[in-house]
Formats: C-alpha cells, sequence, structure tokens
C-alpha cells in the first residue's frame, strides 16, 4: 500500500493520524480538563480527523495560482493546521477559555485559547509530514 504515492493512500495516511491524534485527546481530556463534557470529547475526536483529511486534500494542490510558486509541505500543513484551529477558536473561544482557566493553575499564560492555534500547526506538520512521505506531493499522486 506505501509502495507507490496515491491520492487514497494520502487520505488515509492524514484521516488516520487525525482520527488517532483525536482518540487521544479524546481519552486525556476527562484529566487534563475535568470540566469538559462528553459532547467536546467527541468534538476533538471528529475535529483532529476531519484536520487530517483537509491537510491531505490542500497537501495535493501545491500550486497556488494567485501567487505564483508553489508551497513546500513544512509551510502548507502547519498553517492550514493553525488557519483550521484558529477558526475553531474564534466560534468556541467563551467554551475554550472557561475550559481552560478551570484547568491549569499556572497563571496566565496558558490560559488563552489561542494556543490551539498553536497546536493546530505542530499536528499539521505532524501530518503533513507523513501525508507527503507515504502519499506523495505535487503530480505524483494524482497520475497514480
Amino acid at each position: 500500500m506505501l509502495d507507490h504515492p496515491s491520492l487514497l493512500t494520502r487520505f488515509m495516511i492524514g484521516t488516520g493520524i487525525g482520527f488517532l491524534l483525536g482518540v487521544v485527546g479524546f481519552f486525556w481530556m476527562p484529566y487534563v480538563m475535568p470540566a469538559a463534557d462528553m459532547m467536546v470529547q467527541f468534538g476533538v475526536l471528529f475535529w483532529y480527523t476531519t484536520l487530517g483529511f483537509v491537510i491531505a486534500l490542500v497537501g495535493v494542490f501545491n500550486w497556488k495560482a494567485v501567487v505564483k510558486f508553489s508551497v513546500p509541505w513544512w509551510l502548507r500543513a502547519p498553517v492550514t493546521g493553525a488557519w483550521l484551529n484558529f477558526v475553531l477558536t474564534l466560534l468556541t473561544y467563551n467554551t475554550m477559555q472557561n475550559l481552560l482557566m478551570s484547568t491549569y493553575a499556572l497563571g496566565d499564560t496558558f490560559t488563552s485559547p489561542l494556543w490551539f492555534v498553536v497546536e493546530g500547526a505542530v499536528v499539521g506538520l505532524i501530518i503533513g509530514f507523513f501525508a507527503t512521505r507515504y502519499g506523495g506531493e505535487k503530480r505524483i499522486p494524482v497520475e497514480q
């Protein structure tokens, strides 16, 4: 399956890694954020699965016609992950802030929900690396 790049391989790897990270978040959340209910846990699970798929999908389109150059995977994947988590943070800012403030006793540094943007960049980098490494890039996955 991993012998030659393909679109299906790229999507399966991106979605699979996103799902695994979502499962980790699902089971880790009750210990880190006890105030989070089951709906938030399922939201994390489904969000990172979707994030993995979107990063795998965006990785196929590496030529950006607007700026007229190719964006490398190590820039494209973290920016996509950070952007999607930024939008999620804007939509659920108060909920995330309440969860973080009820959890951390480390002061005000880590209570900002905007840390989820950094987390999205790191997760995007991880997913983008494996999706590009095993699923291919540029025209290779499309031609197979």
